[in-house]
């Protein structure tokens, strides 16, 4: 993926030249390693109080099985063995009863943030970059299923667990292996799940489109069901830039000028919503779900639309006490809007220019 650099501010201005030597470059991305695991304690903190404040309660299964919850009181039925019946509740009628629990099994739910190096990309426009964002709300889906009593792994890394130090180490192994290729790689890495886990995928999303549905594809066999979570800085849905203006490649060396960026904004914008289109049509095949999220967003905003998501695929989930109105995701930069797409500032959509 390929949201391009770009220093441009306004009219005329221009970005700084990069010619970056091969070893300059080394450095570069060891010293942003280094940052980016100064900080994961502050994104850590930021995805756990977002999940406190965006929903509160268990969700089960919504149906009888194995668990701890009462669920309901029905009839005893010929099959019942007669161990199952609540003399109590049956001893105030003229049938006897069995007493139903909610099935609570826990699911397993395989999370990936992209760190590629698009991800890096902040305009002056947006708070936060994009890889600190796929990180909070990553940790923050994950602290949310975790209390539900749910499963939860880093998608190449990691082996499932429900252990309550579940975001830690999800965040341990960010800081480990953030360089490695199934997290700075800017495609989900190639993995045999489990048969009817999910996935949920946070990138922007950039590549060519038959690149992302080969990938997304084998890995949504088995009847794994995955949710698409776009992110995008807010530049690069509108190409805020006029005049002359230079074009840096994010992944790359490449670097383009452009005498009138305004000129180019119509065509740009007009190539992402194609783009986002397909990636919309290609998570609707799947069977998945596809919302987009811009980093001047509240985190929260995504955060809850995914959430209910969850709560009506059968996953659980638990936050805290101060939970806004579940109509929420109205107000959200195009959360919940399938249809819509993003345009990159970029090397425009990994591989071409808008």
């Amino acid at each position: 993926m390929a949201a391009a650099n770009t220093s441009g501010k306004g009219s005329g201005s221009i970005g700084e030249a990069t010619a970056p030597r091969v070893g300059a470059q080394v450095f570069a991305h060891e010293m942003e390693a280094h940052q980016l695991a100064d900080r994961l304690p502050d994104l850590l903190i930021d995805a756990q109080r977002i999940a406190a404040t965006v929903a509160h309660g268990i969700h089960g299964r919504r149906r009888a099985g194995p668990g701890e919850t009462f669920w309901q009181f029905r009839q005893l039925q010929s099959t019942d063995d007669a161990q199952l019946i609540d003399w109590r509740r049956s001893a105030s009628s003229d049938h006897l009863y069995v007493r139903e629990r909610e099935w609570e099994a826990a699911h397993t739910m395989w999370l990936w943030p992209d760190l590629s190096a698009s991800m890096a990309f902040k305009s002056h426009i947006a708070p936060v970059a994009k890889k600190e964002r796929a990180i909070v709300l990553m940790l923050a889906a994950a602290e949310l299923l975790v209390r539900g009593g749910e499963r939860v792994a880093l998608l190449g890394l990691t082996q499932p667990t429900a252990s309550r130090r579940a975001t830690v180490k999800l965040a341990e192994a960010i800081a480990q292996h953030g360089d490695e290729p199934a997290l700075a790689g800017s495609l989900p890495p190639r993995a045999h799940l489990s048969r009817f886990s999910g996935a949920i995928l946070f990138s922007d999303f950039l590549d060519p489109l038959p690149t992302i549905q080969e990938r997304l594809e084998a890995l949504a066999g088995n009847g794994v069901g995955g949710h698409l979570v776009q992110i995008l800085d807010p530049a690069e849905e509108t190409l805020p830039y006029d005049g002359r203006t230079e074009f840096h490649s994010s992944e790359g060396n490449e670097r383009w000028v452009a005498d009138r960026a305004e000129s180019l904004r119509d065509a740009y914008r007009q190539r992402l919503e194609t783009h986002r289109a397909g990636l919309a049509e290609i998570a609707h095949r799947l069977g998945w779900t596809f919302l987009v999220h811009h980093t001047d967003r509240s985190a929260s905003e995504p955060l809850l639309t995914l959430i209910m998501r969850l709560s009506s695929g059968g996953y659980r989930w638990q936050g805290g006490a101060n939970c806004p109105p579940l109509s929420s995701p109205a107000n959200s930069s195009a959360t919940d809007n399938p249809a819509g797409m993003r345009a990159p500032i970029a090397a425009a959509l990994k591989g071409g220019r808008p």
